[in-house]
């Protein structure tokens, strides 16, 4: 890669000792920036959590008992806190070590030479070299520049590119969409545009996460149901009885620990953290947590193809002459890709190709921009060179155009050097800027080779549904040869995207139906990615260059590639710092897992939480002592609910992610909910008629209605399970055969008072787990009839106001 090259400033460049004096005085650009949280935050943020506040004092109302055996269930402050902890402090390793490998240096100027340093390194007066691709770390004013073009999209929402002379105030944030400058510092750290817009956008502000929000939304509900439920428990189970007050405690416990839904939010913080670590291994870098999310209901993907699609490096396999001389077409050559601060792939290719030939003396020059698709150089004896995309610079019929658009549909890369006697106008002239009287002199003939992994990644998402575009800046032609070499349905019949018109009503519908576009600027990809969205799809778009940010930073899901430019790197959500289209299939795969996921352990825990809160309201309302102890519930907890959903938040999960997270929950566990609090109390009721009221009979009563419970507490974690694999089956058999371990040895009547030896404590238990699990199926008939009625009303208050 070229140099950026240093140049002659009005001052000094600083020295070690005026750079030592800038940052004593605070003059650097050091801003607390953190990938994650740091340990004490972690630790803090595990351990004192509103659920063990609740349990702790819970565990303490139960020392004062002095019954040790009914705090098991203060384990699980402890288990909470170190397994949530350890996940954490895990995924924080990954993404410290692979966010200090995807950083970008800066590059300045100083009285010992240029260097590369850390951008929290910089200081106030610094001479920082940019180039294309390049985003501007600090404020500061053009001291020099060659054909140097500022996107200021990200700051300020002006899409078109700002040409930026020796003198022009640059803003941090902004960045280089062609061209290189050299320019002091004004203002760096905490004074610097972009860390003051990012401090009145509040600096702790999290990405929106339609997860998160549907938690919340789950625990206020069940705030909600809580404290009513709880004042009658704690009135029933204290004052409305003439009980021994240990009893009435202990029942007061087992009411309150199984409505405290502890493990939602532990496992889906476990689910998430091991997602990071999982992409991690892969080399991908996740830069914020809700992308994990946004990747499950991922149902297109646009990709770039120069470097996502094709490897990075391009060579050049021939420079065919058409007219002039040899020596004079690497002159001009050599000097357009001289004068790039850094050259893309092509004109990387183009240099190592001239090699060290000497370049035409040159007086003035345009950088590339994926904008015009060319870049061109002025030479001092009046000649004006242009390099660029044969379909913009010759008119269709032009003999070296119709050569050029056949190597293009063979997959080739092909640019066209003219030449022309008129003066260069510049970049900010009126039109593009090219000069009149193009001539072709030769073509520039690049190999660009598809990545081995792209066919199979290409393969894997259209088995999954979902869509691919190749969106590329590249000839139509070329496009399409390389997305049907790749698999992509339909991808020969690539589209010229100078043929559309984002503002047509048609445009929506040009990009939903077709698969390949070539001839795209970039403000047409961002057009693209939010034509998709508004037809409710859920868009992932992939690049690395300096032509993909807009698109990268408007999409669901921005995933960069590690190679790629800085400013892509910086606006994307995901960085793929192997550079591998392979990796990409994985990392939806992981958000797909990750959120299923977390939708099937919901469902688990929502359901003990609305058993517990029915069950306790009906003992509070017929005034009846509740049937279990807190060992019973701690039990019931471990066997049904914690162990399983640890291993089922880890499970493979394929499904694509759908809205309605929420409904679909509570569609689920309400109905469980509902046939336990009915079996456990039906069997509860049931056993008093049968051996007695008396507190002596309580063991038989908390039998029957414990048996009756972990009936339907098994089928709905039978139903969560599925589809079922031989882990899962071998998993929930290994429950089951742990609760029977317990209960049928022993340690049932020995330490958990649960006794089922009496065939009557059996019939009535198995009986009432029977008629439950037949509530559940009755209760969630009822549930979606109820929802269909809801449903069909709306459409038809819908179809009134259209009509």
């Amino acid at each position: 890669m070229t140099e950026i090259r240093p140049v002659e400033t009005d001052r000094a460049p600083l020295t070690a000792a005026e750079v030592a004096e800038r940052v004593e005085r605070g003059e650097s650009n050091a801003i607390e920036s953190r990938t994650s949280r740091s340990l004490g935050e972690i630790f803090r943020s595990n351990a004192f959590t509103r659920v063990n506040a609740i349990y702790a004092v819970l565990f303490l109302l139960i020392l004062g008992t002095g019954s040790l055996i009914d705090g098991l269930f203060g384990l699980l402050i402890v288990v909470n806190s170190v397994i949530g902890m350890v996940q954490e402090v895990r995924a924080k390793r990954t993404l410290d070590r692979l966010a200090l490998l995807s950083k970008a240096p800066a590059r300045v100027q100083r009285a010992e030479g240029v260097a590369e340093i850390d951008v929290e390194q910089l200081v106030l007066d610094d001479v920082v070299l940019v180039a294309a691709g390049d985003q501007i770390p600090v404020d500061g004013v053009v001291l020099d520049a060659i054909g140097f073009e500022v996107d200021e999209s990200l700051l300020t929402g002006e899409s078109e590119p700002v040409l930026a002379d020796a003198g022009y105030e640059l803003k941090s944030g902004s960045f280089v969409a062609a061209g290189s400058a050299a320019f002091r510092a004004t203002a760096v750290g905490e004074h610097a545009y972009a860390a003051q817009l990012a401090k009145e956008a509040s600096q702790f502000r999290k990405p929106p996460s339609q997860l998160r929000a549907g938690i919340d939304t789950i625990l206020k509900y069940v705030t909600w149901a809580l404290i009513p439920v709880g004042v009658l428990t704690i009135v029933n189970q204290i004052w409305g009885r003439s009980e021994d007050w240990r009893n009435a405690v202990r029942g007061l416990v087992a009411a309150l620990v199984p409505m405290v839904p502890e493990g939602l939010v532990l496992m889906t913080s476990v689910a998430m953290a091991l997602g990071v670590v999982r992409l991690g291994r892969r080399n991908c870098l996740v830069q914020d947590l809700p992308a994990i999310e946004e990747l499950a209901r991922v149902d297109v993907v646009c990709t770039d193809k120069t470097g996502t699609l094709t490897e990075d490096g391009m060579r050049v396999s021939s420079v065919d002459l058409l007219t002039g001389d040899d020596h004079d077409v690497e002159g001009a050559l050599a000097a357009i890709g001289r004068a790039e601060g850094r050259p893309n792939s092509s004109m990387a290719a183009i240099l190592e190709h001239v090699g060290d030939a000497p370049a035409l003396p040159v007086r003035t020059s345009i950088a590339f921009s994926s904008r015009r698709k060319w870049a061109a150089a002025e030479t001092r004896d009046g000649a004006t060179w242009v390099l660029g995309a044969p379909d913009v610079l010759l008119v269709e019929g032009d003999t070296a155009r119709t050569r050029a658009d056949a190597l293009a549909a063979e997959g080739l890369r092909v640019l066209v050097l003219t030449r022309s006697d008129a003066v260069l106008p510049g970049a900010d002239a009126p039109g593009d800027g090219r000069p009149d009287g193009l001539v072709a002199v030769a073509i520039v003939i690049l190999d660009q080779r598809l990545r081995t992994e792209a066919p199979g990644a290409i393969s894997y998402f259209a088995a999954q549904g979902v869509a691919i575009k190749v969106i590329s800046g590249d000839n139509a032609a070329s496009v399409g040869a390389i997305a049907a070499e790749a698999g992509v349905p339909d991808g020969r019949d690539a589209v010229d995207a100078r043929l559309l018109d984002p503002g047509s009503a048609h445009f929506g519908g040009q990009v939903r139906d077709r698969t390949a576009f070539g001839r795209v600027t970039p403000t047409q990809k961002r057009a693209m990615v939010h034509a998709l969205q508004s037809d409710g799809r859920v868009v992932a778009m992939t690049g690395d260059g300096v032509n993909d940010v807009l698109a990268l930073k408007d999409a669901d899901v921005g995933v960069a590639m590690g190679s790629g430019s800085p400013a892509a790197r910086a606006v994307s959500r995901i960085v793929l710092l192997d550079n591998s289209f392979a990796t990409l299939p994985h990392v939806v795969a992981e958000g797909r897992r990750v959120i299923g996921n977390i939708e099937r352990v919901a469902t688990l825990f929502l359901t003990k939480t609305l058993y517990s809160v029915l069950l306790a309201l009906l003992v509070a309302v017929t005034a009846v002592p509740f049937p279990f102890l807190p060992r019973h519930v701690t039990l019931i907890a471990w066997f049904t609910i914690g162990i399983p959903a640890f291993f089922l938040a880890l499970a493979p999960n394929t499904a694509r992610a759908q809205d309605g997270f929420v409904r679909r929950v509570l569609d689920a566990a309400v109905p469980g909910g509902i046939g336990a609090a009915v079996a456990s109390y039906g069997a509860y009721l049931t056993a008093r008629a049968v051996f007695g009221t008396a507190h002596a009979e309580r063991v038989p009563t908390s039998s029957a209605a414990f048996l009756a419970l972990i009936i339907v507490a098994f089928f709905v974690l039978v139903t969560v399970a599925r589809p079922y694999r031989l882990w899962k089956a071998l998993l929930v058999g290994a429950m089951i055969a742990g609760m029977l371990t317990v209960v049928l040895t022993p340690l049932g009547p020995g330490v958990f008072d649960i006794d089922l030896h009496d065939p009557r404590v059996t019939l009535i238990g198995c009986a009432s787990g029977a008629a439950g699990i037949g509530v559940r199926f009755l209760s969630r008939a009822v549930l979606r009839a109820v929802y269909g009625a809801v449903a069909r009303r709306r459409r038809r208050r819908a179809a009134a106001r259209q009509s």
